[in-house]
């Protein structure tokens, strides 16, 4: 039953051809039944107006005229009357299921004694004995005017049916999933980043109130993102002009250097809260996306981390590793994740922070992508507590150590990644620290 399972389509299509080889299969055997009776009798009473009506012409006809009439008989109605030897090789009735019931009719009308058989003397046909007086006589009618449709003749036409039907079922099930294949590719626009093209309102009343509300909630979305930007600009702007107000009175403020330092850290970490609240909130729009060199990028954030004190970086980038995306939110997820390593993943005793970065084009069962993998050499996470790392405003500083910030710097990046159509993948290294893979698909 693993066709259950598969797309609505196939499910659809195969339930229809199910639905219509039994019908076909039911309106056969109905159609058999009700003509067995008819073919029966009819083939029954042709048999005894042929025989009758031989017998009666060669009886009433001048027996100068008998010949004349037997080459009629063969010409015009493909009947023919032979003499009944006791010396003629005769075969047994033809083998078909209706002989045993016609051969009861006729024998009724025309006399116990009538004979059939499939073959005279090699001759092959319809053969049918009466008698005139105390003359016996063969009658042999052609076999193809007492004959049906053959098995072959059924199964071809059988077949041809099966295939109309087939590609009726076909057609039923495209037309019937096609509105919900179009819905399903703009949902997956969505879930992306990309605004898709309006539905069409057209076809039943359900497609049509379905599409409506699907094209308003889009147009709706749409207008939310907007008027978002637009409020996170203003908070952007509202909350960091008190904060360089405050930094610069800080600057000409008599302080003592112990409690200038811890204020300006203070701003310094108000500023990157608000940074991240806004990048968290920042859509990233699928229409942004160009080819990207994933390698050049990684190369740029690696020797600005060794140039971080205490920061110790490795790294094994392929060249010329290409995505599709955008540059500035993948420059933020790799940034993100280096910083999320510096914070969390000191090594234990050695004193600096050792952070391994690589790139590499991998086979998946989606096709070749780039897996960009970030790691960190520190106390790792318990296993039970992964998936809270991607949560929004969720810091495991329990496992990994106390540090300022809002708990937004994973989320960000399982935002991001998740809108340029890749997947995050959260583990802990073996001997110790955590592992980030990103798989990211390759650009066209």
């Amino acid at each position: 039953m693993g066709w259950l399972r598969s797309g609505l389509f196939w499910r659809t299509f195969l339930l229809l051809s199910i639905l219509t080889t039994v019908s076909m299969a039911s309106w056969i055997g109905m159609i058999s039944t009700i003509q067995r009776g008819a073919k029966v009798e009819q083939t029954a009473q042709l048999v005894i107006s042929v025989v009758t009506i031989t017998h009666a012409a060669l009886t009433h006809s001048a027996p100068e005229l008998r010949r004349e009439l037997l080459f009629e008989l063969v010409s015009n109605e493909g009947i023919r009357i032979f003499t009944l030897e006791d010396s003629d090789v005769v075969d047994p009735p033809p083998d078909n299921p209706l002989m045993p019931e016609i051969a009861k009719i006729v024998r009724e009308k025309l006399g116990a004694d009538t004979q059939f058989s499939s073959s005279v003397n090699g001759v092959a046909g319809f053969w049918i004995s009466f008698n005139i007086d105390d003359d016996k006589y063969w009658l042999m009618l052609e076999r193809e005017r007492l004959s049906g449709l053959t098995g072959v003749q059924w199964l071809g036409w059988a077949s041809v049916v099966g295939v109309l039907s087939l590609l009726g079922a076909a057609l039923i099930s495209s037309l019937v999933n096609l509105p919900l294949a179009r819905l399903t590719a703009a949902a997956r626009d969505i879930a992306i980043g990309r605004r898709p093209a309006p539905l069409p309102e057209k076809g039943s009343k359900e497609i049509i109130e379905a599409n409506r509300s699907f094209n308003q909630m889009v147009e709706d979305l749409q207008q939310v993102e907007s008027d978002r930007a637009v409020i996170l600009a203003g908070i952007s702007h509202d909350l960091r002009t008190p904060l360089a107000r405050m930094q610069l009175e800080l600057e000409m403020a008599q302080l003592g250097a112990e409690a200038r330092e811890g204020m300006q850290s203070d701003i310094a970490q108000m500023d990157a809260i608000i940074g991240q609240f806004l990048d968290y909130a920042k859509p990233t729009e699928a229409a942004t996306f160009v080819p990207i060199d994933i390698s050049g990028l990684l190369e740029d954030a690696a020797r600005a981390a060794e140039r971080m004190p205490g920061v110790k970086v490795t790294t094994d980038i392929e060249q010329d590793v290409l995505v599709s995306g955008n540059a500035t939110d993948l420059r933020r997820v790799i940034n993100n994740l280096i910083e999320n390593a510096r914070r969390y993943g000191q090594t234990p005793g050695a004193g600096v922070t050792e952070i391994d970065i690589s790139c590499r084009i991998k086979p998946t069962g989606m096709g070749k992508r780039a897996a960009i993998e970030v790691q960190d050499h520190g106390p790792g996470v318990p296993d039970d507590q992964i998936e809270q790392l991607l949560k929004p405003f969720t810091r495991m500083d329990s496992a990994r150590g106390q540090a300022n910030g809002a708990g937004l710097g994973l989320a960000i990046v399982e935002r991001v990644v998740s809108r340029h159509n890749a997947e995050l993948h959260v583990s802990n290294r073996e001997g110790g620290g955590l592992k980030i893979q990103i798989l990211m698909p390759l650009a066209e």
